[in-house]
């Protein structure tokens, strides 16, 4: 499945959550999507260790936000929401960038990096749900699913 890349970013992270879950059948299915956005552009995963690299210096002492868009399908009816978390990387020096990059954790990562890793490291400040920010917006999910809390 070819996950979109272009387009206004709570759009594109819903849309994609939906792509993702359109492809799975089921009763009851969960899908989430999270991209990183910084200077209006929503990003999702790094083609190349120099992509990496250059959205690390581009964020290095800056907010950005990540997004995470969930789609929910239960009883054939399908839900959305999007929950939207502030981070603020500290300054990175060449150090942090090269260790960072070497760790090879950047893989597979929206905005390419991971909080609850090494990329713990890269971050100043948070504003927001960090569940978002790991890939599942928990406050969202409740949301949509309140029954989750039952037991």
């Amino acid at each position: 499945m070819e996950e979109l890349s272009e387009g206004e970013p709570r759009q594109l992270v819903v849309q994609n959550a939906l792509l993702k879950l359109r492809a799975v059948p089921g009763e009851r299915v969960l899908a989430a999507d999270s991209m990183v956005v910084w200077d209006g552009r929503a990003h999702g995963k790094p083609a190349d260790v120099a992509e990496a690299e250059r959205w690390l210096r581009e964020l290095s002492g800056r907010w950005h936000e990540v997004m995470g868009g969930i789609a929910l399908r239960e009883h054939g009816e399908e839900r959305t929401d999007v929950a939207v978390t502030r981070v603020r990387f500290r300054e990175l020096g060449e150090a942090d960038i090269a260790r960072y990059l070497e760790s090879g954790e950047w893989r597979d990562r929206a905005g390419g990096y991971a909080i609850q890793e090494l990329g713990a490291m890269l971050v100043e400040g948070i504003e927001g749900d960090w569940f978002n920010v790991v890939g599942l917006p928990v406050p969202a999910l409740l949301r949509l699913a309140p029954d989750l809390m039952q037991r």
